[in-house]
């Protein structure tokens, strides 16, 4: 087994390892600044491997906006386990002095109608998802508990129309399997474990059998291409709550990798995709290429930050180049789907872009998922179910298909695992000292109750009316 932190194999060109580094963004998050505000810079860059460290600062006034900035931590590490049933393989020797391990982190897929509730609950619960002022904080788990029970019904129904659960979970320990195996083809034996966000297996979990099976060296991946405070970001909060609070993380060398939308590797594997797709309609080159991405509020960018708008709007265009270079010109256009309650959030949205292709006059739809690498509900009822019958039923559209997510494809998994052979290099001791447990917004608070009580206002209304 190569040692952790050396030099690649001569066989790998320099060029080749700087040019795909550069495609990855890695966070580097020093800490916390004399205002109390998140220090955070995204950055890519040109040397062969690139650092993250933690650094936490304590501070008596955290922003709710610099909390929401955090990174999802998305671990890739090698190490052993026996007993987390998130942990796909292991096979590190007992011997080994080097425990590398490999994290996937993700959302979370529920395996049956009785854990919707639980992951509605646990979804509303985090302060990335409802951002609450100070003033209200007490009222998170309220308002949660209130929404989950609202919203049960309906989602329960989605569930059952693809089956009863999602694949997400069994798509991701796959995606952890196939990465193993690849990785072993580079001489590194490593441990893949998988943490979920809202259900099980949990990123805590993760953590814990982390600790327990004395890992040494941890690379964090996550299973999002784009960085978005509502997917990266909460998950990094979890991490950054643990690293606080435990001084064996504090000491584990960590590397992180913030974004992967722009490797070459991975807008190849799109462009294969929808390249293949294309050639089932009659007259491919009518096709509009419509891309559907994971929505967020619109205050998530304007307000606290949020890189996903922009990095979304360059990976679509990077996939598109690499069509055009292909041959392929095909019209497309970009939409923001899942959007809950009446606050804006990213816009067009999905549905009226869709009604609106049909009045246009366009005939044949192609629907990408972009923000995705598991097929789950936003992919198997809200795209190939409501949208596609929407569509169908708009007036207009009459051929209708959607690309496959990347889920094992090869070439993706490939890509995943350069980009955690370049990481492991750049891990880093963490060094924390104490900071607060939850954000702080910057929002009035009066005006931010009246916004508060009409967005729950319509969620239970949505959910009533569907």
């Amino acid at each position: 087994m190569r040692e952790v932190g050396a030099q690649l194999p001569r066989s790998e060109s320099m060029e080749a390892v700087n040019s795909a580094v550069a495609q990855t963004k890695l966070l580097h998050l020093s800490g916390r600044n004399n205002n109390g505000s998140l220090d955070l810079s995204m950055r890519r860059r040109s040397t062969s491997v690139c650092c993250m460290k933690f650094t936490f600062h304590s501070s008596d006034s955290l922003q709710e906006t610099d909390r929401s900035l955090g990174v999802t931590i998305i671990f890739l590490s090698f190490f052993n386990s026996n007993t987390y049933d998130g942990k796909i393989l292991s096979n590190a020797s007992s011997a080994a002095q080097e425990r590398v391990g490999v994290l996937l982190l993700n959302l979370g897929g529920l395996e049956t109608l009785n854990d919707v509730q639980p992951f509605l609950f646990n979804s509303f619960a985090d302060p990335d998802i409802i951002r609450l002022p100070r003033l209200f904080w007490f009222l998170q788990r309220l308002l949660a508990q209130l929404i989950s029970v609202f919203r049960d019904p309906k989602s329960k129904e989605g569930y059952a129309a693809i089956g009863g659960g999602s694949p997400l979970r069994r798509i991701t320990d796959e995606q952890a399997r196939a990465l193993k195996l690849v990785l072993e083809d580079k001489d590194l034996q490593a441990d893949v474990y998988v943490g979920m966000r809202y259900c099980h297996p949990f990123t805590e979990d993760a953590l814990h059998q982390i600790k327990k099976d004395k890992i040494t060296k941890l690379v964090v991946l996550p299973l999002y291409p784009q960085f978005s405070i509502s997917t990266s970001g909460s998950s990094i909060s979890v991490l950054q709550s643990i690293i606080r609070e435990d001084v064996y993380f504090t000491r584990l060398p960590i590397s992180i990798i913030e974004s992967w939308y722009q490797r070459e590797r991975y807008i190849n594997s799109m462009a294969d995709l929808i390249e293949n797709e294309l050639l089932i309609f009659s007259k491919p080159e009518e096709v509009m290429v419509f891309f559907s991405a994971h929505g967020v509020p619109l205050s998530y960018v304007e307000d606290a930050g949020d890189p996903y708008r922009d990095q979304m709007e360059e990976c679509i265009a990077l996939i598109m180049d690499e069509l055009k270079s292909r041959g392929i010109h095909n019209h497309h256009i970009l939409a923001y789907q899942s959007r809950v309650g009446p606050v804006q959030w990213l816009k067009p949205y999905t549905d009226e872009v869709i009604v609106e292709l049909g009045r246009r006059g366009i005939r044949s739809l192609l629907a990408v998922p972009v923000s995705f690498v598991s097929e789950h509900i936003e992919t198997l009822e809200e795209i190939d179910m409501e949208y596609k019958h929407l569509a169908l039923e708009s007036g207009g559209i009459e051929n209708w298909g959607r690309v496959p997510v990347l889920g094992c494809t090869s070439s993706f998994i490939s890509d995943l695992e350069d980009a955690v052979m370049e990481a492991l290099p750049c891990a880093s001791i963490s060094s924390t000292r104490s900071a607060p447990s939850q954000c702080e917004t910057e929002m009035e608070p009066v005006p931010n109750v009246i916004n508060l009580f009409f967005w729950i206002h319509g969620c239970i209304c949505a959910v009533a009316v569907a």
